[in-house]
């Protein structure tokens, strides 16, 4: 088994035929990474399949976070089944419904809220969907010693034309949800507890606020942990592989590090549902509907136990009263 592996990278010069060879360390991503995105899968993919059929099949009246989480549930499942996902931009249309609702509460009450949520949802689909349309372009494999590889991102030839659109998605794909999406919690968590310190609570409402503001806190820093690592490593990736492709031990470096925060933006796609159930209280309808359903099973299966045996003793009783007779 091989430990290293071949990274080519082009110098910046006129001739497209100059090259650097890289050898970098690799025997870490195979456990890794196999290991990370097998669990991430299948517990992602429960998760959010558990979301969807709760939101789904158990929601009478959709409302604008129950239509957000919709759609970030598929965005969800739909990461755990492909490499590529848009859940950058439900988060932010999340927290920026859920910043209006806590700031003005008042306008989250109008009829068009939930009109808007439908369009947001749809226009955030449509606009993946465009990012993504290029990473098919770029993404290529290739044969090196009658190996059949996966580029990183894309081919040495084509690294410089794939910068300018790997900035355009940190910066749009990233950046501008990550900024709206801490101002958001930021603004609810000052909102809150403002409103804390001004008005008298009942321990009850006390209760209900400091568990918001938990959660708050709890969704902001996943948030960061989750995303802002993988993306300045990302981004630092793209600078050095075309401005420094000569330095072999900082580009070992800096892939070793975007290799290990990638398992991290797919944990993500886990913690969405768990933050849902935890935040809304779903858990435990969850955990209470399925009690009932199973007390209801035992009960149907103690009836058909319970006519079972009445119609063995009735039988036998009445084979016992034939020889008699």
């Amino acid at each position: 088994v091989l430990n290293l592996y071949i990274l080519i990278t082009p110098f910046l010069s006129p001739s497209p035929c100059d090259f650097h060879i890289c050898p970098l360390t690799n025997y870490y991503k195979r456990i890794l990474l196999s290991v990370s995105y097998s669990l991430i899968f299948l517990v992602g993919l429960s998760l959010n399949g558990a979301l969807l059929w709760s939101v789904c099949g158990r929601t009478r009246h959709w409302r604008s976070t129950v239509i957000y989480m919709t759609n970030l549930a598929v965005a969800d499942l739909l990461y755990c089944l492909w490499p590529f996902g848009n859940i950058m931009m439900f988060l932010t249309c999340i927290s920026m419904h859920h910043f209006i609702g806590v700031c003005f509460p008042i306008a989250t009450v109008r009829p068009r809220t939930k009109k808007l949520a439908f369009f947001a949802s749809g226009l955030v689909w449509v606009l993946a969907t465009a990012e993504i349309l290029l990473t098919l372009v770029f993404a290529r494999t290739g044969v090196i010693n009658n190996i059949t590889v996966c580029f990183e991102m894309t081919t040495a030839t084509q690294f410089k034309v794939y910068f300018p659109y790997g900035l355009f998605l940190a910066i749009v794909g990233f950046l501008i949800p990550f900024i709206t999406v801490v101002i958001c919690y930021c603004s609810m968590i000052k909102v809150l507890h403002c409103r804390a310190a001004d008005s008298i609570s009942t321990a009850r409402t006390a209760c209900m606020r400091n568990k918001s503001l938990y959660i708050l806190l709890v969704v902001c820093l996943m948030f960061v942990v989750c995303f802002l690592p993988y993306h300045f490593v990302r981004t630092v990736y793209l600078f050095v592989r075309v401005s420094m492709p000569g330095d072999c031990h900082l580009l070992n470096a800096v892939m070793i590090s975007y290799n290990v925060w990638k398992p991290a933006v797919s944990f993500n796609c886990c913690a969405n549902p768990f933050l849902y159930f935890w935040g809304s209280g779903g858990y435990n309808k969850l955990w209470v509907w399925l009690r009932r359903k199973k007390k209801r099973v035992i009960i149907s299966e103690k009836k058909a136990t319970i006519a079972h045996s009445n119609r063995n003793t009735l039988e036998a009783s009445s084979f016992s009263a034939y020889l008699e007779s």
